[in-house]
């Protein structure tokens, strides 16, 4: 048997107590936050101040927090009840593509917002960065960020 199928055996042990429940419901009245995280999310897009730099193109890293809050997924097990980070990454390649941006700081604004506005998140971190930015001198990368969250 490979070492998959016993993880998985044991996980299953785990999440039932002796009567069969699940072990979830013996923590009734705790609270759990959950946050999703994306990480390295590569697009090609349109981006800079010069005209030249948004005519060319160039490849961008996305890494994104979305505080969610309590989500019922916790129980449920149902993407339904949570956000889809996959629905998550089509938005950001979404709104980075469908028109240009001069500032990476106003395209992590518009993500964060979007991401807001679309799934219910609490609050949401975007950062951009240009891993060959169009500079004469040698860095790894370029990159912004920006947290955004609903007044309480």
């Amino acid at each position: 048997m490979d070492e998959d199928a016993d993880e998985l055996d044991e996980a299953e042990e785990l999440d039932t107590d002796a009567d069969g429940d699940d072990e979830l419901d013996s923590h009734a009245g705790m609270q759990t936050v959950v946050t999703i995280e994306i990480s390295g999310l590569s697009l090609f897009t349109h981006i800079g101040v010069s005209a030249a730099e948004r005519e060319v193109g160039q490849r961008l890293l996305f890494d994104i927090r979305i505080d969610v809050g309590e989500s019922d997924a916790t129980e449920t097990d149902r993407i339904e009840d949570t956000i889809d980070y996959g629905e998550v990454c089509q938005l950001v390649a979404l709104v980075a593509q469908q028109r240009n941006y001069k500032t990476l700081e106003r395209l992590c604004t518009v993500v964060a917002d979007r991401v807001i506005e679309d799934f219910g998140a609490e609050a949401v971190w975007v950062k951009a960065a240009k891993p060959e930015p169009p500079i004469p001198l040698p860095v790894e990368e370029v990159s912004v960020e920006v947290w955004r969250e609903l007044p309480e």
